[in-house]
Protein backbone atom coordinates (compact mmCIF):
# COMPACT_ATOMS: atom_id res chain seq x y z
CA UNK A 1 0.00 0.00 0.00
CA UNK A 2 2.51 2.21 0.61
CA UNK A 3 4.29 2.28 -2.92
CA UNK A 4 1.43 2.71 -4.45
CA UNK A 5 0.95 5.81 -2.12
CA UNK A 6 3.82 7.20 -3.20
CA UNK A 7 2.71 6.25 -6.65
CA UNK A 8 -0.58 8.73 -6.71
CA UNK A 9 0.86 11.31 -4.26
CA UNK A 10 3.96 11.89 -7.05
CA UNK A 11 1.61 11.66 -9.82
CA UNK A 12 -0.92 14.28 -8.09
CA UNK A 13 1.89 16.80 -7.00
CA UNK A 14 3.26 16.80 -10.98
CA UNK A 15 1.81 20.46 -11.91
CA UNK A 16 1.31 21.67 -8.36
CA UNK A 17 -1.04 20.94 -5.79
CA UNK A 18 -4.28 22.78 -7.25
CA UNK A 19 -4.13 20.01 -10.60
CA UNK A 20 -4.82 16.43 -11.21
CA UNK A 21 -2.28 14.23 -12.45
CA UNK A 22 -3.22 13.11 -16.46
CA UNK A 23 -5.79 10.31 -16.41
CA UNK A 24 -3.04 8.24 -18.18
CA UNK A 25 -1.18 8.34 -14.99
CA UNK A 26 -3.98 7.52 -12.34
CA UNK A 27 -6.18 5.21 -14.18
CA UNK A 28 -4.27 1.51 -13.59
CA UNK A 29 -3.88 2.92 -9.50
CA UNK A 30 -7.10 4.02 -9.51
CA UNK A 31 -8.92 0.86 -10.41
CA UNK A 32 -6.68 -1.12 -8.49
CA UNK A 33 -7.99 0.82 -5.07
CA UNK A 34 -11.76 0.72 -6.56
CA UNK A 35 -11.56 -3.05 -6.83
CA UNK A 36 -10.37 -3.47 -2.99
CA UNK A 37 -12.63 -4.50 -0.05
CA UNK A 38 -11.97 -1.60 1.60
CA UNK A 39 -13.35 0.92 -0.84
CA UNK A 40 -15.26 3.25 1.51
CA UNK A 41 -11.75 4.24 3.24
CA UNK A 42 -9.97 4.68 0.26
CA UNK A 43 -12.30 6.75 -1.85
CA UNK A 44 -12.03 9.15 1.59
CA UNK A 45 -8.59 9.23 1.02
CA UNK A 46 -8.66 9.42 -2.57
CA UNK A 47 -11.64 12.72 -2.61
CA UNK A 48 -8.74 14.33 0.30
CA UNK A 49 -5.93 13.93 -2.44
CA UNK A 50 -8.11 16.23 -5.01
CA UNK A 51 -10.40 18.40 -2.98
CA UNK A 52 -10.47 21.28 -4.83
CA UNK A 53 -9.62 24.85 -3.69
CA UNK A 54 -11.57 27.35 -4.44
CA UNK A 55 -10.76 31.30 -4.51
CA UNK A 56 -12.78 33.73 -2.41
CA UNK A 57 -15.61 35.33 -5.00
CA UNK A 58 -17.81 38.12 -3.95
CA UNK A 59 -20.45 37.23 -7.17
CA UNK A 60 -23.26 34.26 -7.52
CA UNK A 61 -22.05 31.01 -9.43
CA UNK A 62 -25.00 32.25 -11.93
CA UNK A 63 -23.89 35.21 -12.84
CA UNK A 64 -20.31 33.65 -13.25
CA UNK A 65 -21.96 30.83 -15.94
CA UNK A 66 -25.18 32.75 -17.39
CA UNK A 67 -24.86 34.68 -20.65
CA UNK A 68 -24.54 38.26 -19.62
CA UNK A 69 -26.14 39.79 -23.18
CA UNK A 70 -29.65 38.30 -22.44
CA UNK A 71 -31.66 38.01 -19.04
CA UNK A 72 -33.88 35.03 -20.26
CA UNK A 73 -34.98 32.70 -17.89
CA UNK A 74 -36.37 29.43 -18.87
CA UNK A 75 -39.02 26.53 -17.24
CA UNK A 76 -38.68 23.14 -17.50
CA UNK A 77 -41.76 21.36 -17.16
CA UNK A 78 -42.12 17.38 -16.69
CA UNK A 79 -46.22 16.28 -16.40
CA UNK A 80 -46.40 12.54 -15.98
CA UNK A 81 -49.47 11.62 -17.73
CA UNK A 82 -52.32 9.02 -17.15
CA UNK A 83 -51.69 6.77 -20.02
CA UNK A 84 -55.07 6.49 -20.79
CA UNK A 85 -54.72 10.41 -21.17
CA UNK A 86 -52.14 11.08 -23.06
CA UNK A 87 -53.95 11.64 -26.60
CA UNK A 88 -56.16 13.93 -25.21
CA UNK A 89 -53.46 16.06 -23.32
CA UNK A 90 -51.52 16.13 -26.42
CA UNK A 91 -54.32 17.44 -28.19
CA UNK A 92 -55.08 20.58 -25.83
CA UNK A 93 -51.52 21.02 -25.18
CA UNK A 94 -51.28 21.66 -28.93
CA UNK A 95 -54.73 23.92 -29.01
CA UNK A 96 -53.80 26.34 -26.31
CA UNK A 97 -49.35 26.67 -26.05
CA UNK A 98 -49.76 28.10 -29.05
CA UNK A 99 -51.60 30.98 -28.42
CA UNK A 100 -49.95 32.23 -25.50
CA UNK A 101 -46.52 31.30 -27.34
CA UNK A 102 -47.89 33.82 -30.20
CA UNK A 103 -49.27 36.46 -28.10
CA UNK A 104 -47.45 39.88 -28.01
CA UNK A 105 -48.95 40.84 -24.57
CA UNK A 106 -47.08 37.58 -23.39
CA UNK A 107 -42.93 38.04 -22.85
CA UNK A 108 -43.01 34.18 -23.47
CA UNK A 109 -41.66 31.89 -25.98
CA UNK A 110 -42.68 28.47 -25.74
CA UNK A 111 -38.92 26.72 -26.95
CA UNK A 112 -40.15 23.20 -27.19
CA UNK A 113 -42.77 20.66 -26.35
CA UNK A 114 -42.24 16.99 -26.42
CA UNK A 115 -43.38 13.21 -25.42
CA UNK A 116 -41.10 10.85 -23.41
CA UNK A 117 -40.29 7.88 -25.95
CA UNK A 118 -37.58 6.34 -24.08
CA UNK A 119 -36.98 7.10 -20.63
CA UNK A 120 -39.64 7.94 -18.17
CA UNK A 121 -43.13 6.71 -19.64
CA UNK A 122 -46.30 8.57 -20.46
CA UNK A 123 -44.24 12.12 -20.41
CA UNK A 124 -44.98 15.61 -21.58
CA UNK A 125 -42.09 17.77 -21.49
CA UNK A 126 -42.17 21.60 -21.98
CA UNK A 127 -39.39 24.34 -22.25
CA UNK A 128 -40.38 27.89 -22.19
CA UNK A 129 -37.78 31.35 -22.11
CA UNK A 130 -39.00 34.43 -20.31
CA UNK A 131 -37.33 37.02 -22.10
CA UNK A 132 -36.62 39.70 -19.04
CA UNK A 133 -36.09 37.53 -16.20
CA UNK A 134 -38.36 36.90 -12.91
CA UNK A 135 -40.06 39.62 -13.74
CA UNK A 136 -41.18 38.86 -17.04
CA UNK A 137 -41.64 35.64 -15.21
CA UNK A 138 -44.66 36.86 -12.45
CA UNK A 139 -46.05 39.14 -15.90
CA UNK A 140 -46.92 36.01 -17.41
CA UNK A 141 -48.22 34.12 -14.34
CA UNK A 142 -50.45 37.02 -13.49
CA UNK A 143 -51.94 37.23 -17.11
CA UNK A 144 -52.95 33.81 -17.41
CA UNK A 145 -54.86 33.94 -14.02
CA UNK A 146 -57.03 36.04 -15.78
CA UNK A 147 -57.09 34.78 -19.10
CA UNK A 148 -60.47 32.49 -18.62
CA UNK A 149 -59.25 30.22 -21.70
CA UNK A 150 -56.02 28.97 -19.93
CA UNK A 151 -57.90 28.21 -16.72
CA UNK A 152 -60.22 26.46 -18.06
CA UNK A 153 -57.49 24.32 -19.91
CA UNK A 154 -55.33 23.93 -16.66
CA UNK A 155 -58.70 22.05 -15.17
CA UNK A 156 -59.37 19.98 -18.19
CA UNK A 157 -55.35 19.08 -17.83
CA UNK A 158 -54.87 18.22 -14.08
CA UNK A 159 -57.72 15.70 -14.57
CA UNK A 160 -55.32 13.78 -17.32
CA UNK A 161 -52.30 14.39 -14.83
CA UNK A 162 -50.51 11.53 -12.49
CA UNK A 163 -47.78 13.97 -10.93
CA UNK A 164 -45.83 17.74 -12.04
CA UNK A 165 -42.91 19.34 -11.12
CA UNK A 166 -40.89 22.16 -12.57
CA UNK A 167 -37.63 24.12 -12.58
CA UNK A 168 -36.18 27.19 -13.27
CA UNK A 169 -33.31 27.34 -15.09
CA UNK A 170 -30.62 30.14 -16.60
CA UNK A 171 -28.70 28.69 -20.10
CA UNK A 172 -24.89 28.59 -19.66
CA UNK A 173 -22.70 31.50 -21.38
CA UNK A 174 -20.88 28.90 -23.63
CA UNK A 175 -24.16 26.56 -25.10
CA UNK A 176 -26.13 27.43 -27.87
CA UNK A 177 -28.64 29.54 -28.29
CA UNK A 178 -32.01 27.29 -28.57
CA UNK A 179 -33.42 28.02 -31.88
CA UNK A 180 -36.41 26.97 -33.38
CA UNK A 181 -35.65 23.81 -36.39
CA UNK A 182 -37.15 21.86 -38.93
CA UNK A 183 -37.20 18.42 -38.62
CA UNK A 184 -37.90 15.37 -38.57
CA UNK A 185 -35.77 15.05 -35.76
CA UNK A 186 -35.45 13.04 -32.16
CA UNK A 187 -34.51 15.20 -28.94
CA UNK A 188 -32.13 13.72 -26.06
CA UNK A 189 -32.45 15.77 -22.66
CA UNK A 190 -29.43 14.70 -21.15
CA UNK A 191 -29.99 15.38 -16.60
CA UNK A 192 -27.14 15.53 -14.53
CA UNK A 193 -27.16 16.24 -10.73
CA UNK A 194 -23.98 17.82 -9.58
CA UNK A 195 -22.57 17.37 -6.16
CA UNK A 196 -23.10 20.26 -4.22
CA UNK A 197 -20.44 23.04 -4.61
CA UNK A 198 -19.07 21.64 -8.30
CA UNK A 199 -21.35 23.84 -11.03
CA UNK A 200 -18.10 26.07 -11.81
CA UNK A 201 -15.80 23.18 -12.29
CA UNK A 202 -18.43 21.45 -14.64
CA UNK A 203 -18.76 24.76 -16.66
CA UNK A 204 -15.09 25.41 -16.84
CA UNK A 205 -14.94 21.83 -18.34
CA UNK A 206 -18.33 21.71 -20.48
CA UNK A 207 -17.04 25.44 -21.73
CA UNK A 208 -14.28 23.10 -23.44
CA UNK A 209 -16.07 20.17 -24.00
CA UNK A 210 -18.65 21.93 -26.14
CA UNK A 211 -16.43 22.22 -29.08
CA UNK A 212 -16.49 18.65 -29.50
CA UNK A 213 -19.56 18.43 -30.52
CA UNK A 214 -20.62 20.98 -32.82
CA UNK A 215 -19.47 18.99 -35.80
CA UNK A 216 -23.26 17.87 -36.36
CA UNK A 217 -25.20 20.31 -35.07
CA UNK A 218 -26.94 18.49 -32.70
CA UNK A 219 -26.43 20.36 -29.81
CA UNK A 220 -29.43 22.53 -28.41
CA UNK A 221 -28.90 23.87 -25.69
CA UNK A 222 -27.46 23.62 -21.48
CA UNK A 223 -29.16 24.91 -18.87
CA UNK A 224 -28.74 25.13 -14.79
CA UNK A 225 -30.99 25.37 -12.23
CA UNK A 226 -31.99 27.94 -10.06
CA UNK A 227 -35.28 27.22 -8.32
CA UNK A 228 -36.64 23.38 -7.94
CA UNK A 229 -34.31 20.24 -7.41
CA UNK A 230 -30.14 22.35 -7.41
CA UNK A 231 -27.46 21.77 -8.70
CA UNK A 232 -29.02 20.35 -12.00
CA UNK A 233 -27.92 20.82 -15.62
CA UNK A 234 -29.83 19.85 -18.23
CA UNK A 235 -27.99 18.88 -22.15
CA UNK A 236 -30.48 19.20 -24.87
CA UNK A 237 -29.40 17.60 -28.07
CA UNK A 238 -31.21 16.64 -31.33
CA UNK A 239 -30.41 13.87 -33.47
CA UNK A 240 -32.18 12.60 -36.76
CA UNK A 241 -32.07 9.03 -35.31
CA UNK A 242 -31.31 7.00 -33.02
CA UNK A 243 -27.88 5.54 -34.98
CA UNK A 244 -27.22 8.95 -35.61
CA UNK A 245 -26.92 9.64 -32.22
CA UNK A 246 -24.97 6.50 -31.52
CA UNK A 247 -22.01 7.51 -34.30
CA UNK A 248 -21.73 10.70 -33.36
CA UNK A 249 -21.40 10.18 -29.75
CA UNK A 250 -18.93 7.88 -30.73
CA UNK A 251 -16.86 10.00 -33.31
CA UNK A 252 -16.39 12.26 -30.34
CA UNK A 253 -14.38 9.54 -28.33
CA UNK A 254 -11.45 9.92 -31.44
CA UNK A 255 -10.85 13.37 -30.75
CA UNK A 256 -8.10 14.42 -28.98
CA UNK A 257 -9.08 15.68 -25.62
CA UNK A 258 -12.74 14.53 -25.62
CA UNK A 259 -11.35 11.74 -23.16
CA UNK A 260 -10.00 13.64 -21.14
CA UNK A 261 -12.80 15.95 -20.20
CA UNK A 262 -14.83 13.52 -19.31
CA UNK A 263 -12.63 12.41 -16.96
CA UNK A 264 -12.69 14.74 -15.06
CA UNK A 265 -16.14 15.58 -15.35
CA UNK A 266 -17.69 11.77 -14.15
CA UNK A 267 -16.50 12.39 -10.72
CA UNK A 268 -18.52 15.55 -10.61
CA UNK A 269 -21.67 13.92 -10.69
CA UNK A 270 -24.25 12.42 -8.35
CA UNK A 271 -26.73 10.87 -10.83
CA UNK A 272 -27.63 11.33 -14.64
CA UNK A 273 -30.51 10.61 -16.77
CA UNK A 274 -31.11 10.45 -20.60
CA UNK A 275 -34.55 10.69 -21.78
CA UNK A 276 -35.25 10.38 -25.42
CA UNK A 277 -38.08 12.63 -26.33
CA UNK A 278 -40.44 13.14 -30.17
CA UNK A 279 -41.68 16.92 -30.73
CA UNK A 280 -45.56 17.22 -30.77
CA UNK A 281 -46.58 18.79 -34.31
CA UNK A 282 -46.56 22.09 -32.83
CA UNK A 283 -43.01 22.14 -31.25
CA UNK A 284 -40.74 24.55 -31.98
CA UNK A 285 -38.20 22.58 -32.03
CA UNK A 286 -38.71 20.08 -34.94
Amino acid sequence: MAARVLQVRGAAWVGGLLRRAPPCSLLPVLRRFTSSNSRPREDSWLKSLFVRKVDPRKDAHSNLLAKKETSSLYKLQFHNVKPECLEAYNKICQEVLPKIHEDKHYPCTLVGTWNTWYGEQDQAVHLWRYEGGYPALTEVMNKLRENQAFVEFRKARSNMLLSRKNQLLLEFSFWNEPVPRSGPNIYELRSYQLRPGTMIEWGNYWARAIRFRQDGNEAVGGFFSQIGQLYMVHHLWAYKDLQTREDIRNAAWHKHGWEELVYYTVPLIQEMESRIMIPLKTSPLQ
